[in-house]
């Protein structure tokens, strides 16, 4: 059994791959970051100086030594560099979205298997101290007969931004598929698929080219009805999670902690990485037998993305099933490419 650390390279040195990326490589005894793409400006090498800097997603992929490739680019582009890294006999660590249609996706998987590869979605809101909060409330089940869900992920950003393959009318843009693809992430690995849906696309910004608002309305059996809004223009924002059951319901507000936390400098293997601050308690209140409201507030969670690398890792060396689906992946972009 091949136990070494995965000698991995990241095609990008952008906000993903020096936030979400390279510090977890680094950290993780079972990866060894060896490599990264940097056309101009070679700023890993400031904090990683013993990397080897390519000027082109060719050059690294031609790099024998390399065992994975986090596909991190621009969504226009995954498609492609994701292909080029199984033909070049490379694992693939793929960044959301996926690709841009649930037929690309087919095609990667399926190279995948035949070159005895694994391509590997990276969906890091699943470990996100809020939603493992929703998950560990829905396990006991208190709520009862859930009836209604609610999942939110609110901005207030009313200018357009920088990046033109998000704000450019081309296929991958907007915001469904910015945040969509974590939403509907964590609906599907809770729930499975829906027995119907409808979208609702929103184009609401001054001078807007794509669409910076999205909902959809997931129907399941029994009754449960699950709406997926993400909307740029919410200055209140509003519970990320609201959920509503027979004995109950649960409110908590997203915390985005481990990103600020990284995007601050802080490393992984800080032990106040990945802690809530004291306040941001989800409520659950439950109707006793008596009638009674019991409100509670749900303890804080520890979480942390370097269990996304440990799955990874167990998937690359030890064969251990991955948490995301070759199916929740082709659902969610179905949905995604429905008109």
């Amino acid at each position: 059994m091949n136990t070494a650390p995965i000698k991995t390279g990241i095609l990008s040195f952008g906000m993903s791959g020096k936030v979400f990326h390279a510090p977890f490589l680094h950290l993780h005894p079972g990866f060894e970051f060896s490599a990264i793409v940097e056309r101009s400006e070679k700023k890993a090498l400031q904090f990683y100086p013993d990397i080897r800097s390519y000027d082109s997603v060719d050059a690294l992929l031609t790099d024998p030594e390399i065992e994975l490739v986090v596909v991190n680019t621009p969504t226009p582009t995954h498609f492609d560099f994701a292909l080029k890294a199984l033909q070049a006999g490379k694992h693939v660590l793929q960044e959301k979205a996926f690709t841009i249609t649930s037929e690309q996706a087919f095609t990667l998987f399926r190279e995948a298997k035949e070159r005895n590869l694994h391509i590997l979605p990276y969906q890091n809101r699943r470990f996100d101290s809020d939603f493992l909060s929703v998950r560990d409330v829905l396990d006991t089940g208190q709520l009862g007969k859930l009836v209604e869900v609610h999942i939110r992920f609110d901005r207030y950003r009313p200018e357009i931004g920088p990046k033109i393959f998000k704000e450019t009318p081309i296929p991958g843009s907007g915001l469904m598929y910015d945040l969509g693809p974590h939403l509907l992430d964590q609906v599907l690995s809770i729930f499975g698929n829906p027995l119907s849906y409808s979208k609702t696309l929103g184009h609401n910004r001054e001078k807007t080219q794509v669409d910076d608002f999205v909902h959809f309305h997931l129907e399941y059996p029994n009754g449960l009805q699950v709406f997926v809004t993400a909307n740029m223009l919410v200055v209140d924002v509003q519970p990320a999670y609201v959920l509503h059951g027979s004995k109950g319901s649960y409110v908590k507000h997203r915390t985005d902690v481990q990103e600020n936390q990284l995007v601050a400098g802080m490393s992984p293997g800080n032990p106040l990485y990945g802690v809530e601050e004291a306040g941001s308690e989800g409520l659950l209140s439950i109707v006793s037998s008596d009638g009674r409201i019991l409100r509670s507030q749900i303890p804080l969670r520890k979480s942390s993305y370097v269990d996304l690398f440990d799955a990874v890792y167990q998937t690359i060396r030890l064969g251990e099933p991955y948490f995301v689906t070759e199916g929740q992946v082709i659902q969610q972009l179905k949905m995604l490419e429905a008109l």
